[in-house]
C-alpha cells in the first residue's frame, strides 16, 4: 500500500474560523477528473470540491455536526452561512 503523504500546517484565518492548509499528493487519474469537472465548472475550485468531499465523506459515516452540515451544504450550492 502506498503511504498517503500530507504536511499540515495550522493556521487562523481569523478568530472565529480556522483553517488548516495541507499539500497531499493526489492519484493521477483523480487529478485528471478534478481539473476537467473545474474545467467545465468555473464556479467550483479544488478547495471547493475538496471540502465537499471530506464533509460529506463524514456526514455519510454519521458524523454529526452542525457546522459540519453547513460547510457542506454551502460547498454543494454556493451558499454563506457566515452572514
Amino acid at each position: 500500500m502506498q503511504k498517503f503523504n500530507c504536511d499540515l500546517n495550522p493556521r487562523s484565518a481569523s478568530k472565529k474560523d480556522e483553517i488548516i492548509s495541507f499539500k497531499c499528493e493526489l492519484h493521477e487519474n483523480l487529478q485528471h477528473a478534478m481539473n476537467e469537472f473545474v474545467e467545465d465548472h468555473p464556479n467550483w475550485d479544488q478547495y471547493r470540491i475538496l471540502q465537499a468531499a471530506i464533509a460529506g465523506f463524514l456526514m455519510q459515516k454519521g458524523f454529526q455536526n452542525r457546522d459540519l452540515t453547513r460547510l457542506y451544504i454551502g460547498n454543494m450550492f454556493s451558499i454563506n452561512f457566515d452572514n
